[in-house]
């Protein structure tokens, strides 16, 4: 905080500075649509094969859903199986810290649903007052 040319600095500032940078990139992975379906799909049907979440995902691209699965492995939200089958069968499935993100995800779900009518009520007031 700045009060003219004197710099003033909260109690604990850089360690919640530090706290937001840190868990930015674990929010903006969960907080991703195609992460999201994703994840409520392995949690509603269990171990899924790539192809089997391609079509269940409505508008994900093979590149798309290839890159989501990566992040979630990599943040240890889901793990892949390699089977040595010819062709090789890969299976996708929730970790348990995985399976700890379907609570607060529903959660949010239930709220969109709740005040759909709400949010649809102010986006028309926002536009009627923003049109050009």
């Amino acid at each position: 905080m700045s009060l003219g040319h004197i710099a003033v600095t909260l109690p604990g500032h850089d360690e919640q500075k530090a706290s937001c940078r840190s868990v930015a990139p674990v929010l903006a992975r969960v907080g991703d649509k195609w992460s999201i379906l994703t994840i409520m799909i392995l949690a509603r049907d269990g171990s899924r094969r790539f192809n089997e979440l391609k079509r269940e995902i409505d508008g994900i691209s093979q590149r798309m859903l290839t890159l989501t699965l990566r992040g979630l492995e990599r943040d240890g939200l889901v793990t892949r199986t390699v089977f040595p089958t010819v062709p090789p069968r890969v299976d996708y499935e929730l970790t348990e810290l995985g399976c700890s993100l379907c609570e607060p995800v529903v959660s949010l779900g239930q709220w969109a649903m709740r005040h759909l009518d709400q949010i649809e009520i102010a986006r028309q007031a926002y536009d009627l007052r923003h049109e050009a």
